[in-house]
């Protein structure tokens, strides 16, 4: 064997898969394949709800947001007190940027006036980075998610009481939005800022952090067998991100046609 693939095998051996935390990531895939089957009905006519303006609807699309960043900065977390290395982390990055990419074009080909450009892969790549750099923070990581969670709601209302319309319109623009200091919504069919979501994966990370220290041999352990596909989900989760829409809208755009 080279001494490459030596280093290689090395640290992926480093980092070994906690069932637990696959379980939870796969809950919130399936929580967000329903979500969306819901929402492919309604864009096919099949039912009619309001998915921008229902709060039932609303609060389900933060809490499942919610449930993947957490997880997101969970996992970083316990990679990094794994000793997960750089180029490792590098590797998986490129992937999620990638995906990333292609959502946007295909949600350009499907909803050009309101196409993807910051959802929850490209807010994903950003935060990661940022997750990765801060891990070791430890309990400051909680007090720092409630701030960034809190500077959310601080900034909007300053803005929208205070600051000069150009001013205002300057984060609003799709150059600055990233941030989440704006007073409206931008028109895209996804929108993870910055702000408030990074408050949330700081908050994964902090988990993760104390769970590696507390309880990593439980997490570590045999999940009972009815868990175990929501981990087989969990583990593929990118793959099964970037499949599920395209298989959902195509089975039923053939079930229409089928029951013409």
């Amino acid at each position: 064997m080279s001494q490459r693939a030596s280093k290689r095998n090395a640290s992926t051996a480093l980092v070994p898969r906690f069932e637990a935390v696959d379980a939870l990531r796969g809950l919130a895939m399936l929580w967000m394949t329903a979500f969306h089957f819901c929402f492919d009905l309604n864009q096919l006519g099949y039912i009619r709800q309001n998915f921008y303006n229902d709060p039932v609807w609303i609060w389900q699309r933060s809490l499942i947001v919610s449930l993947f960043l957490f997880c997101a900065g969970l996992g970083q977390a316990l990679a990094a007190a794994q000793g997960q290395s750089w180029p490792r982390f590098w590797r998986r990055w490129v992937q999620i940027v990638a995906c990333a990419l292609l959502v946007t074009a295909g949600s350009w080909w499907m909803y050009p006036q309101s196409f993807i450009y910051f959802g929850v892969l490209h807010g994903i790549a950003l935060m990661l980075i940022i997750s990765r750099l801060t891990a070791h923070w430890g309990r400051w990581l909680w007090g720092l998610g409630v701030l960034v969670i809190a500077m959310n709601f601080i900034a909007a209302g300053a803005m929208n009481t205070r600051a000069s319309g150009q001013f205002i319109e300057m984060f609003n623009a799709p150059l600055l939005n990233w941030l989440g200091l704006v007073t409206r919504k931008p028109i895209t069919e996804d929108y993870v800022p910055l702000l408030p979501w990074l408050g949330v994966m700081w908050w994964g990370v902090a988990a993760g952090n104390w769970l590696s220290k507390q309880s990593a041999g439980r997490l570590a352990g045999p999940l009972p067998m009815a868990l175990k596909p929501l981990a087989s989900i969990g583990r593929w989760s990118l793959s099964y991100y970037m499949l599920h829409q395209p298989l959902l809208l195509g089975g039923l755009l053939a079930l229409g046609w089928w029951l013409k």
